[in-house]
């Protein structure tokens, strides 16, 4: 049995198609793109279907955070991303299982209707509040999961190994709801996640070294040896970050991941800010991943990713909601090319292909579909035969696109679209979004405002 979907038009390979159809299979994957009558399929009128964007780099609880950082904290200091941490310590410390599901499930329902379909979720609350292990010592992983899986999401959890404080750094209190003893620890995990959701085929599971700071060269030398299917890890986010490693090891970040082994294509540099050339180097010959979050990190102060650099080295850029300042891939990609604008004093920066009105708005594109898609080691990210079904559609009737032709319409979707005009969002070919809006819409909103009340009173 297959499912039938004809919108007006079908983003495939590049082009808009409207003499095509989408079928899905039983098993949720794409078997055929196809002309067919109207009448045998969904007919989704007056919209365009796109492969579903993948956000790269999540912490999910974090969205408690949204609209209560915006202050600065001290008139003696500052405020940088290490003041902003405190605060997301407090918020951190505050979270039990039901907590941490209400907030993640509002993160993710807001990725969905945002036309997200993936996210990598960067997790590393494993302990409870006052760092002891729970009977089950993956239970908020676990938490977090059945969050994203109720709301639909495909989801990579990117188990998170936690070290020490930093580098010369005291024990932090606050970090015990992070920290493990040993790399070992960190793969059992990681291991047992990997088993306890080997049957869902929208449940993956990665390892992510949280920092150099974070971790010593030990566990890095170790990681390197392991066959996990994806790693992350924060890299030069911050200058304190790099000014640590070139202490502690007389080198660069990427310098050091380089000669331990870590780089390569199953390796995503999250941030990749502060970097110098011999670095952005590494990373291009290595064919690792970087994920840019520009939305948290033009929040936090961190800076502005070298994008135009990295992808002339060869290195493809995802994007990451990250600590949900926003939640809009879309917009993401847009920043990348738009603070670029601001520091290199001139338009289209990342375009490299002249003369092209849509090159520009397909590289971006890209950056959130099929790089993210790679990043997590997924086999969505374009509509092809073979791929998971998910994809989201756009209404062309929306204000944001009204004047639109065939012509310009992706780039009119990438730099003129609101986040409003996505309709309908699919996870394996099933709807979970519908003209809109989510079940649990409703639901979700209400426990999540009630969860602020009680973190924030």
């Amino acid at each position: 049995m297959e499912t039938l979907f004809k919108p007006d038009f079908l983003f495939v390979e590049g082009k808009f198609r409207s003499d095509l159809a989408l079928a899905v299979s039983a098993d949720g994957r794409i078997s055929k793109l196809a002309p067919v009558k109207t009448a045998r399929a969904t007919h989704l009128a007056g919209r365009v279907m796109l492969a579903g964007q993948v956000n790269a780099h999540s912490h999910a609880f974090q969205r408690l955070l949204r609209g209560r950082t915006e202050f600065r904290v001290s008139e003696q200091e500052a405020d940088t991303f290490w003041t902003w941490r405190e605060r997301m310590y407090q918020v951190a410390g505050a979270l039990g299982p039901e907590e941490l599901y209400i907030a993640s499930r509002q993160a993710f329902l807001e990725m969905a209707l945002s036309g997200i379909t993936a996210v990598g979720e960067f997790h590393y609350l494993h302990r409870d509040p006052q760092g002891n292990e729970y009977a089950d010592r993956n239970e908020l992983a676990k938490t977090v999961v059945r969050a994203a899986r109720d709301v639909g999401l495909r989801i990579a959890l990117l188990r998170v190994g936690y070290a020490r404080p930093g580098y010369r750094r005291p024990e932090d209190p606050r970090q015990r709801r992070f920290i493990e003893p040993d790399v070992d620890k960190l793969l059992g995990a990681a291991e047992e996640l990997a088993d306890a959701f080997r049957a869902d085929p929208c449940i993956s599971v990665g390892i992510a070294p949280h920092s150099v700071r974070a971790v010593p060269r030990g566990w890095l030398e170790r990681l390197a040896t392991v066959r996990a299917p994806i790693l992350h890890m924060h890299v030069a986010e911050q200058p304190a970050e790099v000014d640590a490693c070139l202490d502690e090891y007389g080198r660069r970040p990427v310098e050091l991941l380089d000669e331990v082994g870590l780089l390569g294509p199953r390796f995503t540099a999250v941030h990749g800010i502060h970097l110098v050339e011999r670095e952005v180097e590494l990373l291009g010959q290595s064919r690792s991943t970087v994920c840019a979050c520009p939305s948290t990190e033009r929040n936090l102060g961190d800076g502005v990713i070298p994008a135009d650099e990295l992808m002339a080295a060869g290195v493809a850029i995802s994007l990451g909601s990250d600590s949900q300042a926003r939640i809009d891939l879309i917009n993401e990609a847009t920043l990348l090319e738009g603070h670029l604008r601001l520091i290199r004093q001139k338009r289209a920066v990342l375009d490299f292909a002249a003369g092209d009105p849509n090159s520009l708005a397909a590289r971006l594109f890209t950056c959130v579909t099929a790089n993210g898609a790679r990043s997590l080691g997924l086999a969505s990210g374009e509509l092809r035969v073979g791929a998971p079904a998910d994809f989201f559609t756009v209404d062309l009737g929306h204000r944001s696109l009204v004047g639109t032709t065939e012509e310009n319409l992706l780039e009119a979707i990438v730099f003129g679209m609101e986040r409003g005009a996505v309709r309908d969002v699919a996870v394996g070919g099933e709807l979970i979004i519908r003209d809109g809006e989510h079940a649990l819409g409703i639901h979700s909103e209400r426990e999540f405002a009630a969860l602020c009340r009680k973190v924030f009173s």
